[in-house]
């Protein structure tokens, strides 16, 4: 039989965990105190956003509008670009995090977004290394764990909050779930179908919608 790589099992944030985590993030020690700002702002918005790591370190400041609250996502997996329209308050916590960067920094260092303490763009391996010591400060993960909830939990914990508050709404989900693969980044509609198996409530209201569905069709 092929070999076929296994997803690992999702790790779905509740809202407690990632006011922990922020909070933590919020309380950064540095000489300048920008790095409490950038992380808090960062690790926010990979939550409200599902974007990838990749993404966000990428994000350069032209890509990010913040005078009609939207992101563009260029070239990012396979080599797709996509625009994510963001909610009022994740544009107002990001033009905070700008004003606090440009103060601290009025010459432009670095085209990135998110900035180090060196004034350099941030990194995805920088930006794990911080999650995993907040991870074990809060005690998500043991003091010396390697493995644990991880970053691209965040893009889980989006894409499962998303379906639930379809299927409570009673939307129809399959007519939806392009618009999520699309916001998503996903090259097909099926990679964002695997979060209805790999995530037992979800399984189990799509259940109960397809029954409903097959007794009013009867």
């Amino acid at each position: 039989m092929p070999y076929r790589a296994r997803r690992a099992e999702p790790y779905i944030y509740n809202d407690d965990e990632i006011n922990q985590l922020l909070q933590a993030a919020g309380q950064l020690c540095s000489p300048t105190g920008l790095r409490a700002y950038t992380y808090l702002t960062a690790l926010g918005l990979l939550a409200v956003t599902g974007m990838r790591i990749s993404e966000l370190v990428a994000l350069d400041n032209d890509d990010v509008d913040l005078a009609y609250g939207q992101l563009t996502i260029r070239d990012a997996k396979f080599g797709k670009s996509r625009w994510l329209p963001l909610h009022s308050s994740t544009q107002q916590a990001l033009q905070r995090y700008v004003q606090r960067r440009d103060q601290q920094y009025p010459i432009p260092y670095s085209s990135g977004f998110f900035v180090s303490e060196q004034v350099t763009r941030l990194t995805s391996c920088r930006v794990r290394a911080t999650f995993v010591q907040l991870s074990r400060q809060i005690g998500l993960r043991g003091p010396t764990d390697s493995h644990g909830p991880r970053l691209h939990d965040f893009r889980h914990r989006f894409a499962v909050q998303t379906l639930l508050r379809w299927y409570q709404e009673g939307a129809d989900v399959e007519q939806h779930l392009p618009e999520l693969s699309t916001y998503l980044g996903h090259v097909k509609v099926s990679d964002t179908y695997w979060y209805l198996s790999a995530t037992p409530e979800l399984l189990q209201l799509a259940l109960q919608r397809s029954e409903q569905g097959d007794t009013h069709g009867r």
